[in-house]
């Protein structure tokens, strides 16, 4: 029993030892393992001594440590306060001087005011000035000024206030001037392209003989992406040619507003495309009655031109027209009675009015379908606007521009094609009714003429 309680204490102590030690314990009987137990008591004695010495050495070294703190915040504190002092005593001194700063100002206050107010303004006419193209750089100086005059302790100076007035005069003077000079042109490619560009006042800007604009967000001139009507660039290109002298302008007075809207004017190939299939059906119907009615014209003028020299020589008649047809059937049957005459001559006519009256019906077909398809495209336009606003409502009207385009478009082509359609069928009707005219007239005074003949 003593051996196994000895071995627990043993273990016991064993345990104590410093971490780390990875030696076995050598003992092999119960005496040598009591020895190194003691020898082990020794040496935690002897560790346990040094850290209660490193310790006192370190509490006496953390109080004088909690002492210089101790001075240093007695010192800071000393400082704080007499940087409290002369915070307050500076804004006595600003208040005061401020307050003298105001007397003396007087009525210059109300003047720097308004110089404020006067370049706040000014840069936003500068910004959206096309004169800023050919000078630079206005805008942001009177930004700046007009920012340190906000600043009560910023005065203008001389050279400030004259320069304002500089620029203010100089925006009046370039208003009423034509110049050139050379700038950088952005084109459609995004290709910067360094050439002549001519201002117009505040109005307008021309390069490469076209028009161009300004682009006030990012400081850069950029060509359009389509030019106004013809008449308008050549005027331009007449402008940018012209060297002296008085050379007439499409001047924009709006300053822009009214070339974008010449610009987004449709052309004529981009209002044939809003009608859709029915405008292009309806154009291909009037170019065919145009053609139709050039060819009944031709054939017709030619007809009615031999039938004419065939009536003042009635005497040879010529198969080349259908006068000298029918002369030469009344030729052939002479000895028959008239009413035999008269049918024959008769059936003559009819064999002859095919070819007078061919594609004239045609024509005419087409003068009535063509306002009829006109009327189709409108409602499927008004099909195509109500579709939108079914999906996106009323809120937005470009939704319903395309059916509504396309609508008006196809009416417009539709009535287009018509109106014209109809006065070309009523010449060509008009002019095959006359050559009818004359054959019905030959052939009543040949009647007449063979039945005087066979009275006698």
């Amino acid at each position: 029993m003593k051996k196994i309680i000895i071995c627990v204490v043993a273990l016991s102590f064993l345990t104590s030892l410093p971490v780390g030690a990875e030696d076995k314990i050598p003992a092999k009987t119960l005496a040598e393992l009591l020895q190194l137990v003691k020898d082990g008591k020794i040496v935690n004695s002897r560790l346990n001594d040094q850290r209660e010495r490193e310790f006192l050495a370190d509490k006496a070294k953390q109080q004088q440590a909690l002492s210089d703190a101790n001075r240093q915040r007695r010192q800071e504190e000393a400082t704080a306060e007499r940087l409290e002092a002369q915070f307050e005593k500076n804004e006595q001194d600003i208040a005061a001087k401020q307050e003298i700063l105001a007397k003396r100002l007087g009525s210059l206050r109300e003047l720097f005011g308004v110089l404020q107010q006067v370049s706040g303004d000014t840069q936003g006419v500068f910004e959206g000035s096309i004169i800023s193209a050919e000078y630079p750089g206005r805008g942001q100086w009177l930004g700046e000024f007009a920012q340190s005059m906000g600043k009560s302790s910023k005065l203008a100076t001389i050279e400030e206030i004259e320069r304002l007035w500089y620029e203010l005069e100089r925006e009046m003077t370039e208003s009423a001037k034509v110049t050139r000079f050379n700038a950088s042109v952005i084109k459609l490619d995004g290709e910067e392209v360094e050439q002549e560009v001519v201002r117009i006042g505040t109005f307008n800007l021309v390069s490469g003989g076209e028009y161009v604009t300004y682009d006030t967000d990012k400081n850069l001139i950029k060509e359009l992406p389509r030019q106004p009507a013809g008449r308008f660039v050549a005027s331009a290109s007449d402008l940018q040619s012209a060297t002296s002298g008085f050379t007439p302008f499409g001047l924009d007075p709006t300053r822009g507003q009214l070339l974008a809207m010449q610009v987004n004017v449709p052309t004529i190939e981009e209002r044939v495309q809003q009608g859709g299939t029915p405008g292009y059906v309806i154009i291909a119907l009037g170019i065919v009655a145009l053609l139709l009615s050039i060819e009944r014209l031709i054939t017709l003028n030619i007809i009615g031109s031999r039938v004419n020299a065939q009536a003042d020589d009635a005497g040879s008649p010529r198969d080349s027209n259908p006068l000298g047809r029918i002369l030469a059937i009344y030729h052939q049957n002479k000895d028959v009675d008239s009413d035999t005459l008269m049918l024959k001559l008769d059936e003559a006519i009819l064999k002859e009015q095919p070819a007078i009256n061919a594609r004239i019906s045609f024509i005419k077909i087409i003068s009535m379908v063509a306002p009829l398809l006109g009327l189709l495209g409108t409602v499927i336009g008004m099909i195509v606007t109500f579709q939108a606003i079914t999906l996106f409502g009323t809120g937005d009207p470009k939704t319903m521009a395309g059916g509504i385009s396309q609508a008006l478009v196809t009416t417009v082509l539709g009535l287009t094609v018509a109106i014209p359609t109809v006065l070309l069928h009523a010449i060509v009707h008009t002019r095959a009714t006359s050559i009818m005219h004359i054959l019905n007239e030959q052939s009543a005074g040949l009647i007449a003429e063979h039945a005087e003949n066979v009275g006698r």
